[in-house]
């Protein structure tokens, strides 16, 4: 007698996207100093029906919501898990920008560790080209 795994969230999640046809779901990594280059992507990335999650915060600019250091860091940590939650739901990653700095090549590790396509705007940078 054969048993049948049970699913992984991750295969859950990918028949739900099937079974809802939904289309491709692009995540966009890349340093905050390349803000205007991510909306151009999310732009070009939504005319070619792609759905598109970015980085919704600068924190290199200064506001209200981060003016505090010790607020700040502990914001930045629940960016970047929630960075990670946007990866884990696209079916891929797309790197804008001409500078991968250690955060970013975390993103592209662990995007690249679940499986994920990543894509760069600027191919020169890939870590691992």
């Amino acid at each position: 007698m054969s048993y049948r795994r049970p699913p992984t969230p991750e295969e859950e999640l990918a028949d739900a996207k099937e079974r809802l046809r939904l289309p491709r779901i692009v995540v966009i990594c890349g340093s905050t100093r390349f803000m205007t280059e991510m909306a151009e992507a999310e732009l070009r990335e939504t005319v070619a029906g792609r759905i598109v999650v970015k980085p919704g915060c600068d924190m290199k600019s200064p506001h209200a919501l981060w003016s505090d250091p010790v607020g700040a860091e502990a914001l930045k940590v629940r960016l970047d898990d929630l960075h990670r939650a946007k990866i884990r739901l696209a079916d891929e990653v797309l790197v804008v920008g001409d500078y991968i700095g250690d955060s970013t090549r975390a993103e592209i590790t662990y995007a690249r560790s679940l499986g994920r396509p990543v894509r760069f705007t600027h191919p020169e940078v890939d870590p691992e080209a």
